[in-house]
């Protein structure tokens, strides 16, 4: 297909972009707008990046709230109980029916790649199965990674450790842990130990819930971060969550961002999770509880952001709109300067994707032809006005269309002069 009359991020010029049997073939600037030929698609000056990635979601516990009871605390803990009640009712048509229903809310949003973690302390391991089969199901769709996640610890949960292997014998492509929810810190350490040793003989990827709480003397992060440098396998490595690092003393955190910048290691943040669940042992001063995104992305560390939850036991909102998790990051991190609005979108697209070591990913010649138009003409304008996915194409075939909103008719302004 042919595009006429987009706008690129950080270019103020109009682009015509070309596609030809599922790839970018072309990418040329226009003199200036121009009017479109039959079977061109218009782009009105609206921008055209790469796809929307979300990399930390649990798609096999999405849309349960309140089955069989509700969060009442709002605490991670108190959502960890309400999740083990669930459990026993999992079923693979149950969770494939979920899953779906989610992973539609993200695409209608402008996703086309998703990191699900999902539970391994199910000695059936039913979510593993259910969302690989999907995985398969869907490949030419969407992009599906697989976490084995031990969420009730690798090494503290009975069997944990057999069950995380088959997970990954089962086709999971990330291994996951937990290390600051093991019932001691030297189970902790050794469970990053070992999470790191089945990622080689797997030959996976690592992203791991690293000090998911306010404690500041949970500091898996430099354990994560150094295994990692020592197995030279740091890009493959993720930190998820590390919301201790807000609580930690700012002299600690000089000398360990030198470690992380030296790993190499990739940092999801989850802001809207993490502002609902953490502080919740606080009075006043109350914490943020969100990791330190404006000051890894200023230390040159790959971050990115993701939504975690939507509706499930620890998060009773989310609608799979990444530019709101965005747009809430931009306020808890003070990050609103107008340079953090230039590159705002990089936190939820070319830093996720970098992430997830996605390959070919990117609006450029040679490329898959993967990419939304936003309504609006840069990172700022989408940013501010939480703008609607107009398009969205996947190997050059769209997958989703839709008109601009529009008000058709406001005659309260001429009401109120009267």
């Amino acid at each position: 297909m042919d595009i006429v009359n987009a706008r690129l991020r950080h270019h103020s010029d109009y682009f015509s972009i070309n596609t030809a049997n599922g790839y970018f073939t072309e990418i040329s600037m226009q003199s200036g707008r121009v009017i479109p030929k039959e079977g061109q698609y218009d782009a009105q000056g609206n921008l055209l990046c790469a796809p929307f990635v979300e990399p930390h979601i649990h798609l096999d516990a999405a849309l349960t709230a309140g089955e069989p009871e509700w969060n009442q605390s709002g605490t991670l803990f108190e959502g960890i109980e309400r999740w083990r009640q669930r459990k026993p009712m999992l079923s693979a048509d149950d969770i494939r029916r979920r899953a779906l229903s989610t992973i539609e809310l993200l695409v209608q949003n402008g996703v086309q790649a998703i990191r699900t973690h999902v539970d391994t302390t199910d000695p059936t391991l039913i979510g593993i199965r259910t969302l690989c089969e999907l995985r398969e199901e869907l490949r030419d769709k969407i992009d599906l990674q697989i976490v084995a996640f031990p969420q009730d610890g690798l090494l503290s949960f009975p069997d944990g450790l057999t069950l995380q292997e088959q997970a990954l014998q089962l086709g999971a492509d990330v291994v996951g842990g937990i290390p600051h929810f093991e019932y001691t810190r030297d189970l902790g350490v050794e469970s990053v130990k070992k999470l790191l040793e089945l990622a080689q003989k797997y030959d996976c990827l690592v992203d791991v819930h690293c000090d998911e709480i306010d404690d500041p003397s949970s500091r898996f992060l430099e354990v994560l971060a150094s295994e990692a440098l020592f197995s030279g396998i740091g890009h493959r490595v993720t930190a998820s969550h590390t919301t201790a690092m807000h609580s930690y003393d700012n002299a600690y955190c000089s000398k360990l961002f030198g470690l992380l910048k030296k790993s190499g290691i990739n940092f999801v943040s989850c802001p809207t999770e993490s502002i609902h669940l953490q502080g919740r042992f606080d009075t006043y001063p109350k914490r943020r509880g969100v990791t330190r995104v404006k000051e890894l992305q200023e230390a040159g560390i790959n971050v990115c952001l993701g939504q975690d939850s939507i509706f499930d036991p620890w998060y009773s909102l989310g609608n799979g709109k990444l530019l709101r998790t965005l747009d809430f990051a931009m306020h808890i991190c003070q990050m609103m300067g107008y340079k953090d609005y230039t590159k705002a979108l990089d936190l939820i697209s070319d830093n996720s994707a970098k992430t997830l070591g996605l390959e070919g990913y990117g609006v450029a010649v040679g490329n898959p032809a993967n990419f939304i138009i936003l309504d609006g003409q840069d990172d700022y304008t989408v940013l501010r006005k939480q703008s609607d996915v107009l398009l969205s194409v996947r190997r050059g075939h769209i997958i989703l269309e839709r008109e601009a909103a529009k008000v058709i008719s406001s005659p309260w302004i001429h009401e109120t002069a009267d």
